[in-house]
């Protein structure tokens, strides 16, 4: 099963920018219709990609800090990170091929 991380302000720098893998970030809301949308597709990856990407979910409604931080204004937003810093940003509902494209060219 994968395993996603959801993340908190406490615990975003340990899990995101210190990480020692690449790792994708889901910026989402629980009343958010997108965001529901792209959680399966989300999900499945974090299963396709278990030891080399790290998957984790960010509640902008909750964890204020990193979203200020990166400028999160509409969601859902997916954010890759590699080395502590953010190497693509996704607005809105992927296709799954978009998503791979992504991680395929940061690994």
């Amino acid at each position: 099963m994968a395993r996603i991380v959801e993340v908190t302000d406490e615990n975003f720098k340990g899990e995101v920018l210190e990480a020692d893998q690449p790792v994708f970030v889901d910026f989402w809301a629980v009343w958010c219709g997108p965001c529901r949308m792209i959680a399966p597709v989300f999900e499945e990856l974090s299963e396709e990609y278990a030891g080399r990407v790290k998957f984790v979910k960010v509640n902008v409604d909750e964890v204020t800090e990193a979203v200020a931080t990166y400028g999160i204004m509409s969601i859902p937003t997916l954010m890759l990170f590699k080395n502590g810093q953010p190497q693509e940003t996704l607005v809105g509902v992927q296709p799954k091929e978009r998503l791979i494209e992504v991680l395929d060219s940061h690994l």
